[in-house]
């Protein structure tokens, strides 16, 4: 089976509001794949769905053909939250090692485990401190290696550069960009467009609940344009 994800004529209403409307679509293994769509959209329903978080109204949500109501399904996903909290009074190390313990790795496992995603969001040497002396850039990275625990093979990203000054989404970027050779399956929601232009392969425009476009960045893009062109086009 190739594909990651599906979403199958995905329909999701709150009451009288209809948040995502009779959406299909498919992201394969491997695959840097964008959600891109203006506030109010339907983005952030779509992921809260993908994460089980919600039950869609009608039709399905498969990861790796597992429905995401068995929660197998979500053993192999690794979440960052565009506002996630670092309790100021944990390190880097105490913070990753209670996420550790939350996804059942423990003793010297865990310890390795740990020292393994430090390592890979170059975060080894800092990780004693406190996370109130962390800056943004630090706690993004610290998000992100919560998220690797574990080794998931799908990262969901909800605007993981947020916040970040053009070193910290260079580093954030550098991460993607290895974890993208690793042949992990990244689903991406974003604003950051010349991000999502840099780093991803496929992308959907969503908005109004519906998903407007989906096709690689190549195909979206025609001459002359931007990414920034091909939102608005379909957005405003």
């Amino acid at each position: 089976m190739r594909n990651m994800i599906v979403l199958n004529v995905v329909t999701k209403r709150f009451n009288t509001l209809t948040a995502v409307d009779n959406i299909t679509c498919r992201v394969e293994k491997g695959e840097f794949f964008a959600l891109l769509g203006p506030n109010g959209a339907g983005k952030t329903t779509v992921v809260r769905m993908l994460l089980g978080f919600i039950k869609p109204t009608s039709g399905s949500i498969t990861i790796d053909g597992i429905p995401v109501s068995n929660p197998q399904a979500r053993k192999q996903v690794g979440y960052l939250a565009e506002n996630h909290m670092i309790p100021p009074y944990l390190s880097g190390h105490e913070y990753l090692r209670r996420h550790a313990a939350l996804i059942g790795s423990t003793g010297k496992d865990a310890l390795m485990e740990v020292d393994r995603v430090l390592e890979v969001v170059s975060m080894k040497g800092r990780e004693k401190e406190k996370s109130a002396a962390y800056s943004k850039g630090m706690k993004q990275r610290t998000g992100l290696a919560a998220a690797l625990l574990g080794q998931p093979k799908l990262l969901i990203l909800d605007e993981p550069v947020t916040g970040l000054d053009p070193l910290g989404i260079r580093d954030v970027r550098n991460i993607l960009e290895n974890l993208r050779d690793q042949g992990v399956t990244v689903f991406l929601n974003s604003h950051f467009l010349s991000e999502v232009e840099k780093t991803c392969r496929t992308l959907a425009i969503m908005n109004n609940g519906r998903i407007l476009v989906k096709d690689s960045i190549r195909s979206i893009i025609e001459d002359d344009e931007t990414l920034e062109d091909v939102f608005i086009k379909y957005t405003e």
